[in-house]
């Protein structure tokens, strides 16, 4: 496992972090609590030493299960980051609320890196109106929090005016090949680096669009083409850790061969390591994907629960995948199984066309997708007179 250390302190930071957000799941999609302790433990016995959680994720459920897969002497072995979840803050003493919790459920009493969760310049606001910063002052020096940073969804002016507004030690953004010029983007990640930030990258694969073990054919060709066969995980991977800016970068992993490989990943992953020709494949891979894909959503489930029942996600994803691999009968099968309600518990199919346009999701998306819009584009494209045929089909494989 590499290293690197933020600027304004002098701690080694695992160059590869363990995101808590994508845990392994069981069929009614609870946490599955063995097999993602076993995960978190492995990663940690092998080098990982940054943890990235919130309130949030899996409905509330992640933190609690790091605070016990962290127990039996791993607590003191690596380092818990949090977020406080800025959406939900009403007032000051409310922050105090969260943060207590969590400590609580992280079963610690102290949280390592504490984020401002998904700042936006109107989610900034208001967060200054109540007095973010006289809180991370005070949990600081409670030592209930060592290090002060915030994740970021926004436009990259209002990143750097965050940037601006406070002695951060850190800042996490979403970067990758294909967001260089997105939210903070390279111009955020330079000026970050410029102020002295350290700078944590969540979604380097893209929501696990950019490491398919068989990425589309178009792009399967391209790094056919490389004098050094890499996978297209430890592509994307490599790509973000080359930026030495970047002291650690997140990855979601919830399969054990998935942890195993990234940690092989991370120990070659130096900075500035990639030759020109293989930055060039890379340009060419992204501009490929960008070419095919039809909606950039990263799985990341922020617009769930839609009040109609749409699992938006699941629904994006047999999108990409009908424009990705051209294999319109697979896409509409597995679009028909999705949407049927076999896999979640549900007794009654939802659709992409059974969007009501409240809106309420284009509220929660930290990508600013139209949902609405690409909702009726998928019923479009994988809605037809077969889909009852389809999920017939499907129950009899299941034996359902």
């Amino acid at each position: 496992m590499l290293y690197r250390t933020m600027p304004k302190i002098d701690e080694k930071l695992s160059v590869l972090g363990f995101g808590c957000m994508r845990l392994p799941v069981n069929p009614n999609y609870t946490i599955n609590e063995p097999r993602a302790i076993k995960q978190i433990r492995y990663a940690a016995d092998h080098g990982v030493n940054y943890f990235d959680t919130a309130w949030p994720y899996h409905g509330g459920k992640s933190e609690p299960l790091l605070g016990k897969a962290l127990e039996d002497g791993y607590r003191r072995k690596v380092n818990i980051a949090t977020k406080l979840p800025s959406w939900m803050v009403n007032s000051r003493k409310h922050m105090d609320y969260f943060l207590n919790e969590q400590l609580k459920m992280l079963q610690t009493d102290h949280i390592d890196f504490y984020l401002i969760h998904n700042l936006a310049g109107p989610i900034w606001d208001k967060m200054m109106a109540n007095d973010i910063l006289e809180f991370v002052d005070k949990a600081k020096q409670s030592g209930k929090i060592r290090y002060a940073g915030f994740s970021f969804h926004g436009m990259v002016d209002d990143f750097e005016q965050i940037v601006d507004a406070y002695p951060w030690e850190f800042c996490q953004i979403q970067y990758n090949y294909l967001d260089e010029v997105y939210q903070a983007g390279t111009r955020g990640l330079k000026y970050a680096a410029s102020k002295g930030l350290g700078i944590i990258i969540m979604e380097p694969l893209r929501g696990g669009s950019l490491g398919l073990p068989e990425p589309p054919p178009d792009v399967a060709g391209i790094w056919e083409k490389a004098s050094e066969k890499r996978t297209p995980a430890e592509w994307a991977l490599r790509w973000v850790m080359d930026h030495s800016e970047v002291t650690t970068v997140l990855s979601g992993m919830n399969v054990e061969a998935h942890v195993e490989e990234n940690i092989r990943i991370a120990g070659n992953g130096l900075p500035n390591a990639l030759t020109k020709e293989e930055h060039d494949l890379i340009k060419e891979a992204s501009d490929t994907f960008k070419r095919l894909m039809k909606v950039d959503c990263t799985g990341c489930e922020y617009c769930k629960p839609c009040p109609e029942g749409v699992d938006i996600p699941a629904i994006f994803k047999s999108l990409n995948k009908f424009h990705l691999y051209k294999n319109e009968e697979e896409s509409k099968f597995i679009y028909a199984l999705q949407c049927s309600g076999m896999l979640s518990g549900k007794t009654t199919p939802v659709f992409g066309s059974d969007c009501v346009q409240c809106e309420e999701c284009l509220k929660k998306c930290p990508q600013d997708i139209n949902i609405p819009k690409f909702l009726a584009e998928a019923a479009k494209d994988l809605e037809d007179d077969q889909m009852d045929n389809r999920i017939t089909m499907a129950r009899k494989m299941f034996n359902m």
